[in-house]
């Protein structure tokens, strides 16, 4: 496998199992806490996949993503959205934003693993 990873996500248990699982398979990982200058952070590292939660301090993930599809250079990025609110309304919200994927918490270690080699093509 191998890549890069940005992992934007705020709960430090699920950094370090995300970040280990991924790390393990190959993947480089890299990880941003805090919503209100992700999707500067997303530019900078330019991704292979992104892995972006809902609810953030500064600012909710659906505007993060809401702002990347609108720059023409993050309009493609594959971007797998992590909540843990899994109703319809939810998942819907995910898609009008542009997730590539939508997955509830909790989580297991495959489904994740399985999200981020689908979405990047491996």
């Amino acid at each position: 496998m191998g890549g890069q990873v940005l992992l934007i996500e705020d709960e430090p248990n699920i950094i370090e199992a995300i970040k280990f699982i991924l790390s393990r398979d190959g993947w480089h990982v890299h990880t941003h806490s805090n919503g209100e200058d992700a999707a500067d952070e997303v530019r900078r590292r330019a991704p292979d996949v992104l892995i972006l939660d809902v609810m953030l301090p500064g600012r909710s993930g659906y505007d993060i993503l809401r702002e990347l599809r609108e720059d023409a250079a993050m309009a493609a990025l594959p971007v797998l959205m992590l909540t843990a609110r899994g109703q319809s309304r939810d998942r819907e919200m995910a898609e009008r934003a542009g997730a590539s994927r939508f997955m509830t918490k909790p989580f297991s270690n495959a489904e994740v693993l399985d999200a981020v080699r689908t979405l990047s093509g491996a």
